[in-house]
């Protein structure tokens, strides 16, 4: 067994950990680490791996936002279904939160099953995510420069409507189709321009994350077949396992930032990553 394609997976899984929470995205940096650190493995493999090594850090989020993500149980219960029988085990304002994520699935999860591969063929390249990377970064400054100093309307995951869900959830569509755009950022943009806190724009981007990560796996799972070596099943699981242990320090850092800070810095560091790969990519390719 190849140790050299283990530590690979380990440096791929540190690059997702951190990325996929901040908004200048998961699969952009994936693409372009791929330039300069190859995993020495089938494309089909590799095609495979950069989607399903997101499912360590979606785990994350399950561990870290359990108490607010399950909805059975009476203890801290404020809102059960009745009074008693198996309603008091029921969490009806999680159950509600459920269906506002699963509502603003719906538009990507739609493309993704329709369109995932032709998708794939036209978009996954260095020179779509650069140019996403420096779009999304303008747009991050833009907007951060225009909600300063306006009141959040929206200032709890409760007060999200299914119609906010369903425009943050076009924006989610935009970072399924364009890789580089990021999931996270285009979630958090949209709900930024709806009035959304940044506290609760990222936590519900993190909730959002688990049904839409697990389904894109699935399916790239599907697809791949379940049929593993004994070492292609080591490089995805070491990437899965760093990815979540790097994304416990990430999501607690970014949540601890913008409660003081805005997403600026972030939209000139897309910026400025944008405009180095298509640099690097006129040069040398």
């Amino acid at each position: 067994m190849d140790i050299i394609e283990i530590l690979k997976a380990a440096v791929l899984g540190i690059v997702e950990g951190i990325t996929e929470w901040l908004p200048i995205s998961s699969t952009g940096h994936m693409i372009l680490v791929d330039e300069f650190l190859k995993l020495n493995v089938s494309d089909e493999f590799k095609e495979m791996f950069e989607v399903v090594i997101q499912l360590g850090a979606i785990l994350a989020v399950v561990v870290l936002y359990w108490k607010k993500l399950f909805p059975f149980g009476k203890k801290n219960n404020p809102h059960p279904l009745s009074s008693s029988g198996a309603g008091a085990y029921i969490k009806t304002d999680i159950f509600k939160m459920w269906f506002k994520v699963l509502a603003a699935c719906i538009p990507a999860a739609v493309v993704g099953l329709l369109f995932d591969d032709v998708l794939n063929e036209l978009f996954y390249n260095p020179w779509t995510v650069a140019i996403a990377l420096i779009v999304f970064g303008i747009a991050f400054i833009v907007i951060e420069n225009w909600n300063k100093g306006r009141t959040s309307k929206i200032n709890s995951i409760d007060d999200i409507t299914y119609k906010a869900a369903l425009i943050i959830g076009v924006f989610q569509l935009i970072a399924a189709v364009f890789p580089g755009t990021s999931r996270s950022g285009a979630t958090i943009v949209g709900a930024l321009l709806i009035s959304v806190s940044r506290t609760v724009a990222a936590e519900f981007t993190f909730y959002l994350a688990v049904p839409v990560m697990f389904g894109a796996s699935l399916l790239k799972l599907v697809k791949f077949g379940f049929d593993f070596t004994s070492f292609e099943a080591v490089v995805l699981l070491t990437g899965m396992v760093v990815a979540f242990l790097v994304s416990i320090v990430v999501i607690k850092f970014l949540m601890d930032y913008i409660k003081k800070h805005d997403f600026k810095v972030f939209g000139w560091y897309r910026i400025i990553l944008g405009a180095l790969v298509l640099l690097y990519f006129s040069i040398v390719k």
